[in-house]
Formats: structure tokens, sequence, C-alpha cells
């Protein structure tokens, strides 16, 4: 009997396993009935060849315009240059050796065909390099594509989606099928849902688009509540330990804070903060994300957060992605503090606290009295790295953790600094400035409830964001590095931002044509002894030692430096706000929500920012769609709904984050909130009663089967 575990080689032979495992990762029975189409062409239908990205692997059914073949000019041989179209658009294509031969006796004028390879460009136009091909034709009896529905396969360059085609019906011919369905029949009956086997079988050879659908319907079940039963058990066994009550105390710091405010808190502000404060209140452990637009006052409702803490005897801890970040973290908790964080210092408040900071960087004499602060409890808040969840940090009676910038810490980490707490689980905060759309939010946070902060404080500035076409407009760099002199001129400072440092060997491309991405160190030579000559520019990245880290954050914060060229490292917390204008070199190298986080760092003063995107990309292109975007709204909430909808399906849990394979290869983020939210319910129903599924064999064999415990973890990375 062939079940879901057995290996694919001793089915479907070395070769063909081989390339099956090389290419896609896929190792058994199940990884490839689970590997889905990723869509359905009908014969004859052409593929929409305007909406092809650059250095996607993509199968296109298309019709041959024209096919000739010449003698190379550069090199000995001869090349075959096609073009084939969808009706409104073109796509080049070359051969070379002894292929282009071939391609020339059957791409004739007319010939329909499945053409699959590697988007390129060259000279402007949108082209495969030896694309694998077959002809359509009636009267190719036996062909797998003489099926009415046509499956496009997720592939690779190392096997083509009608290979995936033809293995896939050569393993569902010998495959014996379920012997037991998960999923009870009571609850597919509930649901309306069909079968396992039935759906995998449907999926790959369907019939009609009616069977499609309940295929998916089903299949998008069993991902939706693989995830959701493995959250609800994660909420669950969250709260096994209880957490320290943190009574509101009136006539404590945090009332004398909230009387120095200068400015009255937001409305979201406010609402948030009394939700945050409840949740302090209880002995059920707090596991909130607040999630906010960059400025909108996330920092200042932490702070509210650890105070109520404080108050009520107990300490806080804020943990940072970088020193550079828990470094301005502690200046800005002090300085939002003023004597109210100077206990046992002489002009100390009489109800002050103490801000700590630890770093791994620190030198041995600093690194003793923080940990000694830390275990007599002096240090009310403690502000720090990953390394204040060492073993060796001991705290007095950690009550609250506020983890900033949730998606750069591992379920290790937040788990290891919940762990801090001796017989009781702290509550826990996390933040996060990139908005979240609804069923990322259920699905990615779903261990947590949500609370979002949409009001900006008054006082922030406009930001004007413009995409600079480098390649097709040369003048329009000029002009920007001009715009960035005028505001240094008046007396403002500028960012620009790279996608890589530049001492490290850039990534290897496919496409020769495609020069590596811009560098820091490159960056800051060519703007010092070109077009901002003269002014003082500095690096800053992730790999220069802490101590050059912070003194040039301090010399930019003084505005002793004028031109700060960097990566990412600026992209979260940093607070400058003379710093008017940044430029983004190769934006089309990082995300929607990234370029929307990385804006934020201007504008954040009287003065109104400026951002300029700067791509080579041409026009009409995804990519540059992308960034049009960007430059068309400051709503952060939007844009992570275009964010989802312009991924690829599985990419918000799969590889393009993680580096590994996608659990959820059926279920959309973006057009599955019913089911994400139905299951969701019906998960925790599950988990109240049983919550460690013993009594649900079926359903624990489907959470390990589509949910690995390290993808598990990995949906609170994300």
């Amino acid at each position: 009997m062939i079940s879901f575990d057995d290996k694919l080689q001793p089915l479907l032979g070395k070769k063909t396993a081989d390339a099956l495992e090389t290419g896609l990762g896929l190792t058994t029975v199940g990884d490839l009935l689970r590997h889905y189409p990723r869509r359905y062409d009908e014969r004859g239908q052409l593929t929409d060849i305007r909406s092809l990205e650059i250095d996607e692997h993509v199968t296109v059914q298309a019709e041959v315009r024209k096919c000739t073949k010449r003698r190379m000019k550069a090199r000995h041989g001869h090349m075959t240059e096609a073009v084939i179209t969808d009706g409104t658009s073109e796509l080049h294509l070359v051969f070379f050796g002894k292929v282009a031969f071939v391609a020339e006796q059957e791409l004739l004028p007319g010939t329909r065909a499945l053409f699959a390879g590697k988007v390129g460009r060259y000279r402007q136009n949108l082209q495969l390099v030896h694309p694998a091909f077959e002809i359509l034709t009636p009267e190719s009896d036996g062909s797998e594509f003489l099926q009415a529905f046509l499956p496009v396969y997720p592939a690779s360059q190392h096997i083509n989606t009608w290979n995936i085609a033809n293995c896939v019906k050569q393993l569902l011919e010998i495959w014996d099928g379920v012997p037991e369905d998960p999923l009870p029949l009571a609850f597919r009956e509930e649901h309306g849902l069909i079968g396992l086997e039935e759906a995998l079988r449907a999926i790959h050879r369907p019939e009609s688009w009616a069977q499609i659908s309940v295929a998916q319907q089903r299949l998008k079940w069993d991902e939706a509540l693989a995830v959701q039963l493995a959250l609800a058990q994660r909420r669950k066994a969250s709260t096994a330990r209880p957490a320290p009550s943190c009574a509101r105390r009136s006539g404590g710091i945090l009332d004398a804070f909230d009387a120095r405010l200068p400015f009255k808190l937001t409305a979201g502000q406010v609402e948030v903060g009394e939700q945050i404060a409840a949740d302090l209140e209880a002995t059920v452990p707090m596991n909130r994300l607040l999630q906010g637009e960059v400025g909108s006052g996330k920092t200042m409702v932490a702070l509210r957060a650890m105070l109520q803490a404080v108050d009520a005897g107990r300490q806080s801890a804020m943990l940072a992605p970088t020193e550079v970040l828990a470094a301005q973290h502690a200046r800005s908790l002090q300085e939002m503090l003023g004597d109210l964080a100077q206990a046992g210092q002489l002009g100390g408040a009489d109800v002050a606290t103490r801000v700590t900071l630890l770093t791994g960087s620190m030198n041995t004499a600093q690194r003793r009295q923080a940990l000694l602060d830390i275990v007599t409890g002096e240090a009310g808040i403690v502000v720090g790295t990953h390394a204040i969840i060492q073993d060796k940090v001991e705290f007095h009676s950690l009550g609250l953790v506020v983890v900033d910038e949730q998606h750069r810490f591992g379920v290790e980490q937040r788990d290891a600094l919940r762990a801090r707490g001796s017989v009781e689980n702290p509550h826990v905060l996390v933040m996060t400035a990139t908005p979240i759309p609804r069923t990322v939010a259920m699905t990615v946070y779903g261990d947590l409830e949500v609370s979002a902060l949409r009001e900006l404080p008054g006082g922030r500035s406009p930001i004007k964001t413009s995409v600079v076409p480098a390649r097709e407009k040369p003048t329009w760099l000029d002009r920007a590095f001009a715009r960035v002199r005028e505001e240094v001129a008046a007396g403002h400072q500028a960012y620009f931002v790279c996608p890589r440092i530049g001492d490290e060997e850039p990534a290897k491309s496919d496409d020769e044509d495609k020069r590596p991405a811009l560098s820091v160190i490159d960056v800051a030579n060519m703007l010092a002894q070109g077009p901002l000559r003269g002014l003082r520019v500095e690096i800053l990245h992730g790999r220069m030692p802490p101590d050059e880290k912070d003194a040039v954050m301090r010399a930019f914060a003084a505005n002793q430096v004028q031109v700060l060229v960097a990566t990412t490292v600026i992209e979260v917390g940093v607070n400058v706000p003379n710093a008017t204008v940044m430029a983004i070199m190769d934006a089309d190298r990082f995300g929607v929500s990234q370029l929307h986080q990385l804006r934020g760092r201007v504008g954040r003063g009287s003065a109104p920012g400026l951002c300029l995107l700067v791509t080579e990309m041409p026009e009409m292109t995804a990519t540059m769609e992308r960034l049009r975007a960007v430059e068309s709204t400051l709503d952060g909430f939007e844009l992570a709904q275009l964010d989802l909808e312009l991924r690829r399906e599985g990419d918000i849990l799969g590889a393009a984050q993680s580096g590994r394979r996608s659990a959820l290869k059926m279920l959309s983020l973006l057009r599955d909130e019913d089911i994400i939210a139905e299951a969701r319910l019906a998960a925790q129903h599950v988990v109240d009663e049983d919550p460690d599924l013993e009594k649900h064999p079926g359903l624990a064999g489907m959470v390990a089967t589509l949910l690995t415990e390290e993808r598990a973890d990995f949906l609170e990375k994300t």
C-alpha cells in the first residue's frame, strides 16, 4: 500500500525523483500530492504576458508570431530568436546550440505551445532564454495536455510544469488513497467538505471548474484548521502558569508621568492603553500585539504600561532587535521620564524608578552594574537586545515584557524572555510598525490579541514620496542629488538606504544583465567624491562595532553628520527629527511594507519629509507598479493589504521569508478570510475540550503533517 510517507524514487525513478527534490524539495508521495497547481489554463486560452514578473519561473501558453535563425556575431554557432504573443503583448525567446535548429523547425508562425523558463530582460524586452517548450496540437494523441484543464504547477529550472503533471498522473494511477480521512465525517458534513482522497484527485486532474472549487475548499480547510489548531494549543499553553497582577495605583509614577505630559494622548492611545491596563490587572498572562503606523505613538503606550507594572512593584523589560535601537530606546525613555527615571540620584522625583540599558557590547564594569540593578530591582525598566534573555540575567520581579518589532525575533527568544519569570509568566506586549491585514493577524499572530493605532499624533509633518526611474530618466537622479544638497543647505539632513553593505560577495544572479545590488560602501564613496562632495557623509550597518555604530548615530542626531548612508538597520525606531529626505537606492529590491517603514524615518520634525524611491526597473512591470503604489499613499494599512495582494500564495508563511517551503499551499490569506475565521472558532472549540488532541488522532496527524514544529514556530517569527 502506497502512503503519504513513501519515497518518490522507487515509484518515479531516480532521475525524476532527484529533479523533484533538487528543484522543489519534494521527496515523498505526500509532498508531491500537496504540490498543487498554481493555476489552470483551459486548452487554447493564452497567458496574459503583461502579468509576468522579471526573475519569475513561468509557464506560458502562447502563439508564435515569428521565428528566425541566424549566425552569432560574437561567438561560433547559431541562435534562434522567436516572438510569442497572447494577442496584446509579446515575449521574446532565444535558443542556442542544437536546440536553435529544433526551435526553428517546430516553432512555426501560428503554432501554439507551452513555454517554461525564467523571465529576464534584454533591451527593454521581456525574454526567456532557452525555454523548454511543448507544442499543443490536436494530433498529439495521449498528451497530458489534451485534457480540458491544463494544471500549471510551481516549477523550477530543474523540472518544468508538464513533467510535474506527468509525475502526478503516474502517481495517482498507483496511489491507494487515504485509509482514513483525518477530518471526522460529522465535521465534514457540518462544513460541507468532500473527502481528502476525492479532493486530491480532483485538484490535480479536474473535469470542471466546479470540481476544482470544492476540492480547493476542502484542502484550504485542512491548512486553515492545522494552523489554527497549533495556534489554539499555543494560546492554551501560554496560560498554563499565572501572571502577576499589576494593578493600577493612584498617586504612583504613572499618575506623575501623565500629569506632566505636554500634549494630549490620541483617542487610539487612550483606548489601547485601557485594554492593556485591564490585561495587566488580570492573572491570565497578557499576550497582545500592538500594531500601528510609524509615529503613531506605540512607545508612549508601552511606557505607560511599563509604569503601571512599576507601580505594582514589578519590573518591565523592553527588547529591541538591534543595539542601536536598544540604546536609542533607553535614551528616549529617560528623556520622556526626566527626573522620574532618576531613582536614588540627586534631583530624582519621590516616585522615580531607574531605566537600565543592557547590551552585549558593554564593558565589564557597565555590565556588572546593570546586572546588579536588575537583580536588586533598582531598575524598574530594563532595555536591551537579546542579551536580556541570557541565563546570567536575573530579574528581581519581572511583570511585563515589551518586544519591539516582533518580526525580528524568533519564537525561541520570545519564549525565553517570557520564562524569565520565576513561578509566574510575565505579561507580554509585542509591537510592530508594520500594519497587518486581519487575515494575517488571525494566522501569523493567531496566538495574540491584536490592538491597532491608526491615528497619528498632532504635529507630524507630511511626507512626499517620488519614484526616480534612474535608467529611463537619468537626469531625475541628478535632480535627486541636488534636492539632497538643498535640504542640507537649509540645515537639514539626509539618509541614503542601500540593500547591502559592500564588504561581502554580491549574490550571483542568473540574469547576466542584472548588476549586483548597490552597497552602502560604494554609494557612500560615490556621494562623497561626486554629487555630495564637501558634505560629511558617514556609513552605518549591522556589522560595524557597537561603539562605532553608536558614535555615528550620536553624531548624526547632533547634526555633525549631514548624510547617513545605511542598510535597513535604520528601518525601525531611529528618530532624528532634523532628517528630512531619504533616498532608497535600488528600491525595487525592498518590499512594500519595508519601504513604508523606511520612509517613516523622515518627516518626524516640523519640516516636511521627502522620500525618493530610486530604481532602474522599467515601467509596466509589477515591480514598478508596487513602487508606484508606495508613492501614491501614506496609509500603511492600505499598503499592507496591497503587499498581501502582490505576494505569491504561500509567501506570507513560506519560502520568501523563511527560507523553507510553505505549509500553506492552497489557503489564501487574501481571499479566504471566512475560512480562516471559521477554522479559528472550530479549532478553539476542539482544543478547549481536548488540548492535546488525544481524542482526535486524525486532527493531530494533520497538524503534524501540514504544520511541522519548525513551521509552527515560524508562525510567530514572521
